[in-house]
């Protein structure tokens, strides 16, 4: 039987002797994915981080480890480690952990004494860029072996797949894998720790995940500005026109995504599970988010919200260029205005074929024969999970009751993670535990993200719990 008592507290004292020291120096560093940083290599930030992984990783002796850093010409580096198994799980397949220590860039309005390369501890939790999202991930990758090592409990050979550029689409990820693909074998569980948690109180597993289409629509008018009292009623805004175009995408009135094609049926089970974590989280997880004044959100009906962000299509327009500063803005009927797209997609949306339709949703046609581009940038398909097979079901519950002291949930997540598509395609017959530290408030991509301390180390826990659960599962 495990004893999870010893397990928790020997995982718990790793990280208050080690892990939170390292995800510190982790954060300090501003190791900006390549799409937000495009002189990476140059500026070492990536390579700082990887190499001080990878020296950590090193360090902890685990029995048989090997651990390098794979690199292909011109493409971003990996993490590779592999642990042999432990115990009778010796010749069974393989389990593989992901994470990323690549991260979003700084973003404004973090609190006074926080910021993005600032990490600041307050309350159990550590404040600062890619902590929770996903730096602590290797190490609490190799902090549930070394517990179960010391515990002597059995573990299949593990294997574990850090890359450096998930913020930016994991987009040199399908090299590495074809790579590695003869040294990973038979995977038959894959346990990814770059998703959210539904609250702080339970071990919460994905169930799913959005896709994502994305770029820059830019309309042109004029070749330069000039007076808006000169021409404005001749000459049509380019805000106008951009306005009209997103109207093809979105209906402003109710945010509803416009074109079938980006729609898609949605689940029985998907369906019941966003039930029930909308009875387990309750207003809450509509009211985690930093509302300002009397802001109210889509909708109030609880099922409905985590269908939205776990189902539905949504656009945000993420950036903007050709609109100066309101203090510098003076009466100009400004030559163009470009803004910086992210539709996220269904599950089981194809990311390229929509990438290219919102591209010809949105040049066609265009008002008054206006130029208008989209450069299509970032894609991704969603990921929908398959069937969780009884043991893990039973594992994932008697891990989040035995470290949680409550059940385990399920639910979606908004986001994107490309690898999980990928891996779903390499490894058809796989298992999939997707979970992570982004709890309520944590507010990964946005300013003040922080990584819940005391939430991660039990999480880790349940992690090393699963992995055993995994090596007994056919005793």
């Amino acid at each position: 039987m495990t004893d999870h008592d010893s397990l928790q507290r020997r995982i718990a004292d790793h990280w208050d002797r080690e892990i939170v020291r390292e995800i510190t120096d982790y954060i300090r560093v501003p190791a900006k994915s390549p799409h937000f940083d495009a002189d990476w290599r140059a500026h070492g930030h990536i390579e700082t981080v990887i190499r001080n992984a990878e020296r950590w990783v090193r360090a902890q002796d685990l029995r048989g480890l090997a651990v390098e850093i794979v690199r292909l010409e011109g493409r971003t580096p990996l993490l590779f480690f592999d642990v042999p198994a432990s115990g009778a799980a010796a010749h069974g397949p393989t389990v593989l952990l992901y994470g990323h220590l690549d991260k979003q860039p700084e973003m404004t309005g973090w609190h006074e004494g926080h910021g993005p390369w600032s990490p600041h501890l307050e309350d159990g939790k550590l404040y600062g860029r890619g902590g929770a999202d996903d730096g602590y991930a290797v190490y609490a990758a190799i902090a549930a072996l070394k517990a179960l090592e010391a515990e002597g409990m059995p573990h299949a050979r593990c294997v574990g797949v850090i890359e450096t550029c998930e913020e930016s689409g994991s987009y040199d990820l399908p090299a590495y894998l074809e790579l590695l693909a003869p040294r990973l074998g038979p995977v038959d569980l894959v346990i990814g720790l770059d998703s959210g948690a539904g609250d702080y109180e339970r071990l919460w597993q994905t169930t799913s995940l959005r896709g994502l289409a994305g770029g820059t629509l830019s309309v042109e008018v004029l070749t330069e500005g000039v007076h808006s009292g000169d021409a404005s009623g001749v000459v049509p805004s380019s805000f106008r026109i951009l306005r009209h175009l997103l109207e093809r995408i979105e209906d402003s009135g109710t945010g509803r995504i416009v074109p079938a094609g980006f729609h898609a049926p949605i689940p029985d089970e998907r369906v019941t599970q966003a039930r029930d974590a909308a009875r387990i989280l309750g207003a809450p997880m509509i009211g985690r988010f930093p509302w300002s004044g009397g802001t109210k959100p889509m909708t109030s009906d609880g099922t409905e919200a985590v269908l939205n962000r776990t189902w539905r299509p949504a656009l945000s327009v993420t950036g903007a260029d050709g609109l100066p500063p309101i203090a510098n803005a003076g009466n100009v009927l400004r030559p163009s205005t470009q803004v910086k797209l992210s539709l996220r997609l269904p599950p089981t949306v194809d990311g390229e074929r929509a990438s290219h339709a919102l591209k010809r949703l949105v040049e066609a046609d265009p008002p008054h024969g206006a130029i208008v581009r989209f450069t299509e940038d970032a894609h991704a398909s969603g990921w929908n999970a398959p069937p969780t097979a009884a043991w893990l079901a039973a594992a994932l519950d008697a891990a989040s009751r035995a470290h949680y002291g409550a059940p385990s949930g399920a639910l979606g997540e908004g986001g994107t993670i490309p690898f999980m598509g990928m891996l779903g395609k390499q490894f058809p017959e796989a298992q999939f535990l997707i979970t992570g530290v982004l709890g309520p408030k944590s507010n990964a991509h946005g300013p003040n993200e922080f990584l819940h301390i005391p939430y991660a180390k039990k999480l880790n826990a349940c992690v090393a719990q699963v992995i055993v659960a995994h090596a007994r599962r056919g005793g």
